[in-house]
């Protein structure tokens, strides 16, 4: 059965405490999963567990509800059609319980409330079943007969509620948002503008990033990815599609047309070539928790970036060296603007990144590590060999399915299919656990 381009996950996100996790689809669903292992096992922290020789219990998730975050729409002004894939998810602080989130396609941008609600059903109704008719009239009711309906609370489930929505302003579409650590203010940010939002206003943005030249035939670069600073709410940093990281602080200037730190990587000298600028643009980046790494993913590697050092990057991963010599076909087939995303532990020990036959690959960044380790997402994962020793990371489960399941790849690692790629997943904010979307299909991996 043939997978509906619908159901196909397009963003995934735990929350900051790693108890849920949201994946969006093509089609504008926010699927929302909550965890459940660690409610069964409230015995004492993990270490505790190890050290008393109880079973550990990997990380599981179940179900929990799902909504229609985006529609498709027609702008008439422009002649546009927006679709509905939803690009970004990110979680925002947690109230009374009730659980939220941004969303946005390429346009609009949602803020959602879900919160548990108690289903309440009547039991009993204002009717006494021993009054018949008699002679075309009803007998007169005396107070012994007289029923009154009665209610009942029955188990709470879950209602999500769009609070706010952002839209009309952005000429381009939306690539990135992100929640500032002051729980108040989010950033968006499209190819040419990168604007400042307050959650509780939604007929007003800031214009912080505007690159944008006087004449469009003198663009030189886009915004391909805007993050901000985990800890530090003045400083965010943005990519660029010639290869380049900007670190802004917003204490600088009302529009940050200046940047307070660039980090780009000396460019090899007579190896630049056509496709040069293409496979250098970064398709994400990610503050490590601590904020003082980044890293960054282009079409080729995977970057590690200490923001204290803007000389060039502290490691470099290979993740498509081996697709160099195929990069005429890459371009042919429109592979090689495929956007990749990364991701990186809590402990900052490991950082993930997808490829293509529905692999992912997960490094060691550690000072002198070098473990790596290259997986399939699916059924079945085997790992596919590297040359250098692995972690021992294993599938845990298949958490939810729509359609059928993709197609497996060949075991030669050369024989890639380029038609199945994993380019979202996400690592739990405090476990060695892996969330990766594959076509229809979301994958937990543990270490």
């Amino acid at each position: 059965m043939e997978i509906l381009p619908v159901d196909v996950i397009s963003a995934i996100q735990f929350d900051n405490s790693g108890e849920h996790l949201a994946t969006g689809d093509r089609g504008g669903r926010v699927v929302l999963f909550e965890r459940t292992d660690a409610k069964n096992s409230s015995g004492g922290a993990r270490r505790d567990l190890e050290e008393a020789d109880y079973p550990l219990r990997h990380p599981e998730f179940r179900y929990k509800t799902e909504f229609q975050s985006h529609d498709p729409e027609f702008d008439y002004l422009k002649s546009l059609e927006i679709e509905e894939k939803i690009n970004k998810i990110r979680w925002c602080q947690t109230a009374n319980g009730a659980l939220f989130l941004l969303s946005t396609n390429d346009k609009t941008i949602k803020f959602w409330k879900v919160q548990d609600k108690k289903i309440k059903k009547i039991c009993d109704v204002n009717s006494d079943p021993s009054r018949t008719v008699v002679n075309g009239e009803v007998p007169e009711a005396n107070s012994s007969s007289l029923r009154l309906p009665v209610v009942t609370s029955h188990e709470s489930s879950p209602v999500a509620r769009c609070r706010r929505v952002y839209s009309h302003a952005h000429d381009y579409h939306i690539s990135s948002i992100s929640n500032n650590s002051d729980g108040e203010t989010f950033i968006s940010a499209d190819d040419l503008r990168i604007n400042l939002w307050n959650l509780e206003i939604t007929n007003q943005s800031f214009n912080i990033v505007d690159v944008k030249p006087e004449k469009m035939e003198d663009l030189s670069e886009v915004i391909t990815s805007a993050e901000f600073h985990p800890t530090h709410c003045n400083m965010l940093a943005y990519s660029s599609s010639k290869g380049s990281i900007r670190l802004i602080d917003l204490r600088q200037s009302a529009l940050c047309d200046s940047h307070s730190k660039l980090f780009e990587e000396p460019e090899a000298a007579g190896s630049k070539s056509f496709f040069t600028e293409i496979i250098a643009s970064v398709s994400d980046i990610k503050f490590a928790k601590e904020g003082r790494y980044l890293l960054s993913r282009d079409y080729m590697t995977l970057k590690l970036w200490d923001i204290n050092m803007d000389s060039g990057p502290v490691s470099t991963f290979q993740v498509h060296e081996h697709l160099k010599p195929k990069l005429c076909d890459l371009y042919e087939n429109d592979s090689i603007f495929d956007k990749f995303e990364c991701c990186i532990s809590g402990n900052g020990l490991r950082a993930a990144t997808g490829s293509y036959s529905n692999l992912f690959r997960v490094f060691g960044v550690s000072p002198g590590s070098t473990e790596t380790a290259s997986l399939e997402a699916s059924r079945n994962p085997t790992r596919r060999h590297v040359p250098v020793p692995s972690s021992p990371f294993k599938a845990l489960s298949r958490v939810v399915s729509r359609g059928s399941e993709s197609a497996g790849v060949d075991g030669n690692s050369d024989a890639l299919d380029y038609t199945t790629k994993l380019l979202h997943l996400a690592w739990h904010p405090s476990e060695n656990s892996i969330a990766c979307a594959a076509g229809n299909s979301l994958y937990m991996y543990y270490a």
